[in-house]
């Protein structure tokens, strides 16, 4: 798919979108969990109803996310558009800034992550945040139809899903059912990490594995041109359960 112009973005689109599969492709993986103290939770008592317009250019979008993370951390949450003023605003149309493709462990809701409320955010999510057709055709949704202008592919700490891929992989016994279709997602990961010693090598998989996933989402063909114009980026990370902080691996926007 070519480049898409910001009139033909902001319209449904009627054909219907794309879906091409992620192009899973090897990189390094990182081993420092980047940890923070942790602090007390501390909520902030009339939290404002909105956050102001949204970020129109990928690092102010990362920008606005990370901000959002660090009240996460920090316990100083501002809980922001979601009051019943923010859902009647966005009850007919919706203007989100990122899509996050997380996992669908139950420690790692995306809106409390970023501390983001209604209309901010698409949310994806799955075992291990693996791609296949249906779902790339989802991440390409907003930054297609709507100009949205990041993506955010979200590991995390201890990742029951990775962890069990990596022990059926490395005994070589499939996982039942559907469950191997996710250890074949994350074996481009697992075959990375084997090359190199790891003190935690659940841990590298992870990190390996959310990078792997951006960078084949940067080349699928409905998005690649749009971040080759600049208009979006594809960022990989990592979620520190202990901690609460989000880790950028690779792909944050420059400008």
């Amino acid at each position: 798919m070519g480049s898409v112009s910001q009139p033909q973005r902001r319209a449904v689109i009627t054909g219907g979108l794309v879906a091409t599969a992620a192009v899973i492709t090897g990189c390094s993986a990182k081993t420092d969990n980047g940890a923070v103290p942790k602090a007390s939770a501390v909520a902030v008592a009339s939290p404002p109803s909105s956050a102001g317009e949204p970020p129109k250019t990928p690092s102010a979008a990362l920008a606005r996310l990370l901000d959002g993370n660090k009240r996460w951390v920090n316990g100083t949450l501002q809980r922001p558009n979601q009051g019943l003023d923010r859902r009647e605003s966005v009850a007919e149309e919706q203007d989100p800034y990122g899509v996050i493709v997380s996992c669908i462990d139950s420690r790692v809701p995306p809106e409390m992550v970023f501390d983001t409320g209604i209309g901010d955010l698409f949310a994806i999510r799955t075992g291990g945040q693996v791609v296949a057709p249906v779902v790339t055709g989802s991440v390409e949704y907003g930054p297609v139809t709507s100009g949205t202008p990041l993506i955010v592919v979200l590991g995390h700490q201890r990742c029951g899903a990775v962890k069990a891929s990596y022990k059926a992989l490395k005994e070589r016994k499939p996982l039942p059912g559907d469950l191997q279709s996710i250890t074949e997602a994350v074996r481009p990961a697992y075959e990375a990490i084997s090359k190199v010693t790891y003190d935690d090598p659940v841990d590298a998989m992870i990190r390996a594995h959310a990078q792997q996933t951006a960078a084949g989402l940067r080349t699928d063909p409905a998005l690649a041109p749009l971040v080759k114009k600049g208009g979006l980026a594809v960022v990989s990370a990592y979620y520190s359960l202990d901690t609460g902080r989000v880790e950028i691996l690779d792909g944050a926007p420059s400008a």
